[in-house]
């Protein structure tokens, strides 16, 4: 029998006023995954931005055929920005990427040759062997460091690294993790615990994390809290007392658009 066709990984790309930093961002990108003979797209979500990041994008289509802007239609925020982009990606697998380069483009190729050994979806940690994180913030490291030790001790997991969002799921993950509740940054969490509390396979390779050095983070950790610990409890208490009602339940369609 002929070899199955390769999976085309959509890369979800959240962008707020990101002109000044995401033509490096998507360049790497494109130049890594056409390297690895990886078919693609690049999803950018235009999240209300102000900067001219649209005007950027539109310029880089001649360079970047594979490219896609997206307008989020809900309001703005990064948690609203992503759900737009998992909406409109027409692959086979996602993978959600910072506009900032603050994720490892070659991660990404490392994420699809995982995904395509057989797994639902494949987990970065920067926190195990070979896995590192360059001029993160002391107060932020703490903040992480704590709140997935919480989640880790709560869930019964190895993964170390639940809070990033950089992460690779097939698209029946998506499909399956419906309905999603978060609205911020909380997204980053909701996604791989319900993927876990619902069965969906994983496993987990070390990746890179690299501080911005243009723009400004758009995270604030003060309005967060409560957000994250909302969406942590509430999936705790799926994995408690559902009883597996929404559990995996079998091999589900992958469309391509």
């Amino acid at each position: 029998m002929p070899d199955p066709a390769p999976l085309l990984l959509s890369v979800v790309i959240p962008a707020h006023n990101e002109a000044d930093g995401i033509t490096p961002t998507l360049q790497a990108l494109a130049t890594q995954l056409r390297a690895a003979a990886i078919p693609f797209e690049l999803v950018v979500v235009d999240d209300h931005s102000t900067d001219g990041t649209g005007a950027v994008l539109a310029g880089l289509r001649a360079e970047i055929p594979e490219l896609r802007r997206v307008e989020n239609p809900r309001a703005g925020g990064f948690g609203h920005a992503v759900l737009a982009g998992l909406e409109a990606f027409s692959g086979d697998a996602v993978c959600i990427v910072m506009a900032d380069a603050s994720d490892d483009p070659r991660d990404v190729v490392t994420y699809y040759r995982t995904l395509v050994q057989g797994y639902d979806c494949v987990f970065g940690s920067r926190f195990i062997a070979g896995g590192r994180v360059v001029d993160y913030p002391s107060h932020k490291l703490l903040m992480n460091r704590l709140a997935n030790a919480f989640i880790r001790v709560l869930f019964g997991l190895r993964l170390n690294d639940t809070t990033n969002a950089f992460k690779c799921y097939r698209r029946e993950v998506i499909s399956g993790c419906t309905p999603l509740l978060a609205k911020h940054f909380n997204l980053t969490v909701e996604l791989p615990l319900k993927a876990i509390v619902r069965g969906y396979s994983y496993t987990v390779v070390p990746i890179s994390w690299y501080n911005r050095t243009t723009g400004v983070s758009k995270l604030k950790i003060k309005e967060m809290g409560s957000r994250y610990l909302f969406i942590v409890l509430y999936v705790w208490l799926e994995k408690l007392l559902s009883r597996g009602d929404y559990r995996k339940a079998g091999p589900m369609p992958t469309p391509r658009r």
